[in-house]
């Protein structure tokens, strides 16, 4: 229940491009990447401080676990590239074009699925960690949304129908939960697989897709704050340890 509960919160971030409307391209290309920043300490955070102690404390960290994390990285490149679509966090302008509206589509449903798989991982392995887990999700769900937004209005898709259009692909996050509970009650000791699986995952979306969006500002106030953001996120995590 609180998985289900924790995917439906995250679900409801694809809803933020009505924010987005009230902000000029400029000031939300600024904001964004002070999300991206605090999302990618997050995630870093959660892996970690949560995910990684988790599984060590479980079952260790054998060659089996340490090849299931790097498929969960390896999984990750291969459906971006299957599907041709960038995990992007900047609103489309002139200057930063994005792939067609419909292939991105197809990449958020994928990418809305792993993260159902991570959030019910995370719980089966304990209540805080779920907790935390989905906390990082739900940050880095953020400036992905944003950014799907702005791809779907570019694509011809009116507001109103990219946004049900949103809402709808982040559904198939359920789906995710829904696959890691049913083979985990079929599968026995499925859990620190999973773990190590969605640990991969999010280093992969932390540092392929979130720290380089990073690096496209090089001015040393905003490189900074962006820094400050990071380790922000980390310190959330962090907190979230007195949880258990």
């Amino acid at each position: 229940m609180y998985a289900f509960i924790s995917v439906l919160l995250v679900s409801l971030v694809s809803l933020i491009g009505v924010t987005m409307l009230s902000l000029q391209t400029d000031k939300l290309r600024k904001v964004v990447l002070y999300l991206v920043s605090f999302a990618a300490g997050a995630l870093l955070g959660d892996v970690f401080l949560h995910l990684l102690p988790e599984l060590i404390e479980e079952a260790g960290f054998s060659f089996g676990l340490a090849f299931t994390a790097l498929g969960g990285i390896g999984v990750s490149f291969v459906i971006e590239k299957f599907v041709h679509w960038r995990h992007c966090h900047i609103p489309h302008s002139k200057e930063h074009p994005h792939p067609f509206a419909v292939m991105n589509l197809v990449g958020d449903g994928v990418h809305n699925f792993i993260d159902g798989i991570v959030v019910g991982a995370s719980y089966l392995a304990s209540v805080p960690v779920g907790i935390a887990t989905t906390i990082a999700v739900f940050l880095h769900e953020i400036p992905q949304e944003i950014g799907d937004f702005g791809v779907l209005l570019h694509g011809g898709f009116s507001k109103g129908r990219a946004l049900f259009l949103n809402f709808l692909l982040a559904l198939t996050a359920l789906l995710g939960v829904i696959v890691v509970f049913v083979l985990g009650a079929w599968i026995d000791g499925i859990l620190p697989f999973a773990i190590a699986f969605a640990g991969g995952a999010f280093l992969y979306i932390a540092g392929s897709d979130l720290i380089p969006e990073l690096h496209k500002e090089s001015r040393f106030l905003q490189s900074f704050m962006q820094l400050l953001c990071l380790i922000a996120g980390v310190a959330v995590m962090s907190a979230l340890l007195l949880l258990g």
